[in-house]
């Protein structure tokens, strides 16, 4: 699988959508993905909005709990890598940080439906 670097700083706004969780190896058993390390792998929702364009919500996995971070929040992803995927018909693009931190002062006051 090949990986490509992404230059956040090209990305604009970069906010919390969905705060972070726990990815799942086994949904069955509630078994946590570890990384190569054996630390547990978090999942991360942003939003990412250029130039007034659409909004796009990618999913950022990352190892380690993300501390800190809320819905709504804006974000600093550092060493974001895009990967291609493919499984039988289906594919994507995964994406992994080696880390999300949040920007003080930038929770919103207005909940899930403030703007990104």
């Amino acid at each position: 699988m090949q990986s490509i670097p992404v230059d956040t700083t090209r990305l604009g706004v970069l906010r919390c959508a969905i705060a972070p969780e726990a990815k799942l190896s086994n949904p069955e058993t509630q078994e946590v993905k570890k990384d190569r390390d054996g630390n547990p792998v978090y999942t991360v929702a942003v939003t990412v909005r250029q130039d007034r364009r659409r909004i796009s919500v990618i999913e950022i996995a990352v190892s380690g709990e993300p501390k800190s971070i809320q819905e709504g929040q804006i974000v600093k992803v550092t060493g974001l890598t895009a990967f291609a995927w493919a499984m039988g018909d289906r594919h994507g693009i995964s994406f992994r940080a080696d880390a999300i931190t949040p920007i003080s002062g930038t929770a919103t006051t207005q909940g899930k439906g403030g703007d990104a």
